[in-house]
């Protein structure tokens, strides 16, 4: 259980947030008459208000808002809480969607202090609920339903279809195959074929949106811009082979060309990243192979679900066996 201390606004973007005694919150929107609403997945930004003092107390005369937080909320730490925590005020309901962001360009705090505690302590929010909160509300934290559907980011690399010169159809096939398996698709991005710009977009699905699964599509082949492998393996802490066999060895039952894959799939924290072909009929063909077993790995890495060992399916052959 948290207290709000602090309710902020900004009625342009770019103009720093000042505070207000009360707000209405618009479900689906955000707080009502703050520029930063939408219908995104960053409706309201919330940081701690210990995380403020302890930066106060190292030399910096910061005022509510000025981090560009529209809630401060005492005794709740909120960046070490998982994507997916709900948030209570009265009748209000938030959903976390966000740890943190990437500063594109250094604030006024940054450059007086040499540091800004926003990027990595403040947290976002979408809307479930609308409703009237105050100055003084308690805010009460509800962790993440242990049997929620996995999250999934899609991420298509083609440098003509970034173009617009192709039609991306693998990215919708991914999303049409995955929504039908119960998942909930988080984001889909169309990349062009480069490196950095992909590890960039990996970690932050990772890290920040803390997808459970990230499939991409394309750049898997010998082609000199396919590097879709190298950038995986480049942001994962452990590799996870034994999907991309999976999905080369049902592959060659059907064409012996899938052996020019270079494809690959790994782990990055509590996230798993999944390679994939670029053609529709190549995803269709590689998501039968590993969807059906794919739900116990993601509910081992997000701690839903114990480990294999402990599988029932285990047990039974283990007891027949003896």
């Amino acid at each position: 259980m948290g207290k709000i201390l602090g309710i902020c606004i900004s009625e342009k973007r770019g103009v720093q947030k000042h505070p207000v005694p009360e707000a209405r919150i618009r479900e689906g929107w955000g707080i009502e008459g703050d520029a930063h609403g939408g219908k995104w997945h960053r409706q309201i930004s919330l940081l701690s208000y210990e995380k403020i003092r302890e930066f106060r107390e190292r030399g910096a005369e910061v005022d509510f808002g000025a981090f560009g937080e529209n809630l401060i909320v005492e005794d709740i730490d909120f960046s070490s809480l998982p994507v997916g925590t709900r948030f209570r005020i009265n009748e209000v309901e938030l959903e976390l969607t966000q740890i943190g962001k990437e500063c594109h360009t250094h604030c006024q705090i940054y450059h007086k202090m040499g540091d800004c505690i926003m990027p990595r302590e403040g947290v976002f929010a979408e809307v479930i609920k609308g409703g009237f909160i105050s100055t003084g509300d308690e805010m009460e934290v509800i962790p993440p339903e242990k049997g929620r559907p996995f999250t999934v980011a899609v991420i298509t690399l083609s440098d003509k279809g970034a173009a617009g010169e192709r039609e991306d159809k693998s990215g919708p096939k991914i999303v049409e195959m995955v929504t039908e398996a119960g998942y909930k698709v988080k984001e889909t991005l169309l990349l062009p074929d480069n490196r950095s710009l992909l590890e960039k977009e990996l970690i932050r699905l990772a890290d920040q949106r803390q997808v459970n699964v990230i499939f991409t599509t394309g750049g898997t082949g010998f082609s000199e811009r396919d590097l879709t492998p190298e950038a995986t393996v480049a942001v994962c802490d452990r590799m996870a082979n034994g999907i991309a066999n999976a999905i080369l060895y049902y592959s060659l039952a059907i064409t012996p060309r899938a052996m020019l894959s270079r494809a690959v799939s790994g782990i990055r924290g509590k996230t798993l990243i999944v390679n994939l072909p670029g053609s529709p009929k190549a995803v269709r063909e590689a998501l039968e192979a590993v969807l059906p077993s794919l739900g116990h790995g993601l509910g081992i890495l997000r701690g839903t679900e114990g480990e294999c060992g402990n599988h029932p399916e285990n047990h039974t052959s283990d007891h027949k066996s003896k």
